[in-house]
């Protein structure tokens, strides 16, 4: 582990901070990272789009896509959220990953 990832065969999860899409075509965002918060764990039935920003950042149908049934662990700094665009109503899985 030399380039400082944590270990996603051990990876502790924390809290939820699902994202619920309840309109189609729309984006919405998370609740903020806690202060300890750096990687999530995401993971949705249907494709989206997401970003992770600070602030409140929007997704749009141009950001990164988180395929159907996927799970991906990425990176992120405490205080930011992440932001869904999803063509289709979800709720989509996020979850704080604490080492």
């Amino acid at each position: 582990m030399s380039r400082g990832f944590i270990n996603l065969d051990a990876a502790r999860l924390g809290i939820t901070n699902n994202v619920t899409i309840a309109t189609t075509s729309t984006s919405a965002a998370s609740a903020a990272f806690g202060a300890q918060t750096y990687q999530i764990r995401v993971a949705a039935p249907a494709a989206c789009f997401i970003k992770i920003g600070d602030g409140t950042p929007t997704a749009t149908a141009t950001d990164a896509l988180l395929n159907t049934s996927w799970t991906d662990y990425l990176m992120v700094s405490p205080g930011q959220k992440i932001s869904v665009f999803s063509p289709t109503i979800q709720l989509v899985s996020v979850v704080e990953v604490v080492q």
